[in-house]
């Protein structure tokens, strides 16, 4: 069987973008595959009549440090960014979350950009990238723009971008700077493969024993990638301390739109055991900022 009629190596984003308007039929970026080939082979996903490889274009496969931020291709695999110094240094939350997703040899394969372009609520990636508030290069015919990074989602597997005419290039983070850190954990089924049961991320700065500011992210905790900012602002500004603490789980429970999942739990279970999972991810960042 014939999964697809044309494959493209564009060189340049803006080839890219060419290719994916012009195509004579259905065209789909592809970079890692390692969900986009099971859904064709498996007939999840309708036939496709191009296929656009991005990981010859040199753009979307760097991480570096651009100024003051850090940049990550969409095309750069997952365990790339799990074991690079910069992420460690400067996004410590996306490298923990990317060290979690799937097994090695998918994570070797697999990229950042696919794990967000499939826009699901509680994707590791995706939770750790809204928790250290990135924003997302987009391309399109008329060029790159930026955009924040939550404004990509619509709806659980609900990208808001345009698939016939625009792709992500890639993530802007900002640099991890005194007093910040960032942490992301999750809980999970014992075969540790599978989409978790709840994550959480957290990026905070601290100055003595206030909290100068945070993002916390958890999944799911939405239709689209969760970013507790009632939680946030309880714990702005205020004493790092167990009283505080509670008041903030209480805003995030307060917020949160936990879903049931038939394969992974209820929304009770996932209201009952959030808090622990929080305080554990908080505390553990807090500690790191010191």
């Amino acid at each position: 069987m014939t999964l697809w009629q044309n494959y493209l190596r564009p060189k340049t984003v803006a080839e890219a973008v060419d290719a994916l308007v012009h195509a004579p039929g259905p065209a789909l970026p592809i970079a890692g595959g390692t969900d986009l080939l099971l859904d064709l082979k498996q007939g999840r996903h309708a036939p496709v009549h191009t296929l656009i490889d991005l990981t010859f274009i040199p753009e979307m496969t760097l991480l570096e440090l651009r100024g003051d931020e850090l940049f990550i291709g969409a095309a750069v695999p997952v365990n790339r960014i799990a074991l690079d110094p910069l992420t460690g240094r400067h996004a410590q939350a996306l490298a923990e979350a990317c060290n979690l997703i799937a097994g090695p040899q998918v994570r070797n394969t697999a990229t950042l950009g696919g794990n967000v372009a499939h826009a699901l609520p509680a994707a590791d990636g995706t939770i750790a990238l809204t928790a250290l508030e990135a924003q997302a290069e987009v391309a399109g015919v008329s060029g790159t723009r930026r955009m924040p990074f939550t404004s990509l989602f619509l709806g659980p597997g609900k990208s808001a971008l345009d698939k016939s005419a625009e792709l992500i290039v890639g993530f802007y983070l900002p640099k991890t700077g005194k007093g910040q850190a960032s942490c992301f954990k999750r809980i999970m089924r014992p075969q540790g493969v599978a989409l978790p049961i709840l994550n959480c991320a957290v990026w905070l700065e601290r100055e003595k024993d206030i909290v100068k500011d945070v993002h916390i992210a958890v999944g799911p905790g939405g239709a689209t990638p969760f970013r507790a900012t009632e939680a946030e602002n309880t714990l702005h500004g205020q004493s790092f301390n167990s009283e505080t603490l509670t008041r903030t789980l209480e805003s995030l429970l307060g917020q949160a739109q936990f879903r049931t999942s038939a394969r992974r739990a209820s929304a009770d279970y996932r209201r009952h055991i959030v808090g622990g999972l929080f305080m554990n991810v908080i505390e553990t960042a807090w500690k790191r900022a010191e």
